[in-house]
């Protein structure tokens, strides 16, 4: 499984993003996350979704950020709301095979990232 970030750019305060997070074969049987990293901070989970659709966010994007799942089109989307600086960083998508029970085993996915930069 490959994954490819799109969407990314520059944007002013309190304007708005989609990017999107297109994979080479089906993701039904994956979770699948949206991560970000600052420079000089660490890689920090921003918002996932299971298998079954069920969905969790970092504190900080809660009610400005959406994370949905296409199966049909192999794509995983974040939307982004309401920007502010602090969310600039490079937003990776990641893979991660589930079972029925969300139990996720296997390795990790990674994309190569697509840039945000939210600035006056």
């Amino acid at each position: 499984l490959q994954l490819v970030e799109s969407g990314g750019g520059d944007v002013q305060p309190g304007g708005s993003l989609t990017l999107s997070c297109v994979a080479s074969r089906g993701i039904s049987m994956y979770v699948m996350g949206w991560y970000r990293q600052a420079p000089g901070n660490q890689r920090e989970l921003v918002a996932n979704i299971t298998r079954g659709g069920d969905t969790n966010y970092l504190e900080t994007v809660k009610g400005r950020f959406t994370i949905s799942r296409d199966n049909d089109k192999k794509t995983a989307y974040l939307q982004l709301t309401n920007l502010t600086p602090e969310d600039t960083a490079v937003y990776y998508c990641k893979a991660k095979q589930a079972n029925f029970n969300g139990l996720q085993f296997g390795p990790d996915i990674w994309g190569q990232g697509t840039q945000v930069t939210v600035s006056s």
